[in-house]
């Protein structure tokens, strides 16, 4: 079994930072691409962020300049610094990673997300 959990959500007031933590663990062989998703009421859920296993990232135009996405494979975690963040960034991210269980097999797998407000 693997479990995502993601970490470091929170109030934040427009124009500050947070950073978001998504750290795997379980029966893991190797994690490929991680990335980050946020959902916010009556919308879809949107991709913020990924990067691939060999570190090249890529952001939604959104947050593009204000969000990095970076990972520690050695603790096969994900994060996200969020800088000047603004309350249309208020949602729900949700960590995700596809993961190998052995050479030949894998599949994606969820957080069950962690809630960012962003607010006066």
């Amino acid at each position: 079994q693997v479990q995502l959990v993601e970490s470091g959500g929170g109030l934040v007031q427009p124009g500050g930072s947070l950073r978001l933590s998504c750290a795997a663990s379980g029966s893991i062989f190797r994690v490929n691409a991680m990335a980050w998703y946020r959902q916010a009421p009556g919308n879809q859920r949107e991709l913020v962020a990924d990067i691939t296993s060999d570190g090249s990232a890529n952001y939604a135009d959104s947050v593009k300049g204000r969000f990095t996405i970076s990972r520690d494979n050695a603790e096969n975690t994900v994060f996200l610094q969020m800088n000047s963040l603004k309350p249309e960034d208020t949602a729900v991210y949700y960590c995700n990673a596809y993961i190998f269980h052995n050479w030949y097999g894998g599949r994606d797998y969820w957080g069950k997300g962690i809630l960012v407000t962003v607010s006066s």
